[in-house]
């Protein structure tokens, strides 16, 4: 098993084994990142990765976890903006006994 170098933000320069740490690679902008919790503070520090970094690791034996960007980011909102007004009503809204249900009953229209 590889011996690792990583830098925790605390601790400074730290020394892994492979197991320790995982890479996280997005499928759709191919950015990636890696992951270790640190043995001395144990924090866990993430880090982003370019591609000869991910590359170097996953030959070191780095177990490796692909994912997609949530569906939600390519959908394009409709309606109008929320104002300052519109947060206001909603402040005043929240501070009424019956909040939830009047707040179920606009949604029900």
């Amino acid at each position: 098993m590889a011996l690792i170098r990583a830098t925790c933000s605390d601790c400074g320069d730290v020394e892994l084994r492979s197991r320790d740490l995982r890479v996280r690679q997005c499928r759709d902008d191919e950015s990636a990142t890696y992951l270790f919790r640190c043995p001395m503070c144990r924090m866990i520090e993430v880090r982003p990765a370019e591609q000869h970094v991910v590359d170097v690791l996953l030959a070191a034996g780095v177990h490796s976890t692909e994912w997609h960007l949530p569906a939600e980011l390519g959908e394009r909102p409709v309606g109008a903006a929320i104002t300052h007004d519109d947060v206001l009503d909603f402040h005043d809204l929240l501070s009424t006994p019956d909040w939830f249900t009047t707040l179920a009953s606009m949604n029900d229209r």
